[in-house]
């Protein structure tokens, strides 16, 4: 899943590595994004959109989240654990919660009303409402790593793996992987690393599922 204010376009990548490998790979817009800019963004819509792309596969996939993909690929995988073989999340090891969230909002909210819905800023607004009354930690604490095997993959310079320990803590046996040199967009920063790191996850689940789903 892909973060805001992008598309499933950013996958292109990881969709070319997988595929080769021969593996099943299909990315899907989140609503507010892409191909549905015109809709406004909700957690239930986003859910929807991801239960609709793992149900079209033929064996349970490894569910792929950037940013605002990884949080809702996070909150969809608590609610349906054996529904996945694996989680990959990635630019979403911090909660968005608090007081500096909420002045975010504020902020792009006004930019919105400012420029108009149609302008990518509405999105941003949307979305912070939506997330800034979830707990990802919570999801976490919800999920079973014996189930569901999970793994962070982060840039070592993004700010929103402030959490990572928090998040570790919340659920013992998740993998962990911090790509040097690498900001918040891993998976463009350093694709090499990051599509490698995604081919290894496949090779150890492959025996519950092949396919991959990226959600941005």
């Amino acid at each position: 899943m892909h973060g805001t204010r992008t598309s499933s376009a950013i996958w292109h990548g990881q969709l070319d590595a997988v595929r080769a490998a021969g593996h099943e790979a299909v990315a899907v817009d989140l609503p507010g994004h892409g191909a549905r800019s015109h809709e406004r963004f909700t957690l239930d819509g986003a859910l929807e959109t991801i239960d609709r792309a793992v149900r079209a596969c033929a064996s349970p996939p490894v569910l792929v989240g950037l940013s605002l993909g990884g949080y809702t690929s996070l909150a969809y995988a608590a609610r349906t654990q054996t529904a996945l073989a694996g989680l990959v999340l990635s630019g979403c090891s911090t909660e968005i919660r608090g007081k500096p969230v909420a002045a975010y909002r504020t902020i792009s909210s006004a930019i919105a009303r400012l420029l108009g819905r149609q302008a990518s800023w509405a999105v941003v607004a949307d979305m912070l409402g939506a997330m800034g009354q979830h707990s990802s930690l919570g999801d976490l604490g919800r999920l079973q790593a014996r189930v569901v095997p999970v793994w962070l993959v982060n840039g070592h310079r993004d700010p929103l793996r402030l959490g990572e320990r928090a998040y570790l803590a919340a659920l013992p046996g998740i993998r962990r992987a911090v790509v040097p040199r690498a900001g918040h967009d891993v998976n463009t920063h350093a694709p090499r690393v990051f599509n490698r790191l995604l081919l290894d996850v496949l090779a150890q689940v492959a025996p519950r599922g092949g396919a991959l789903v990226p959600a941005r």
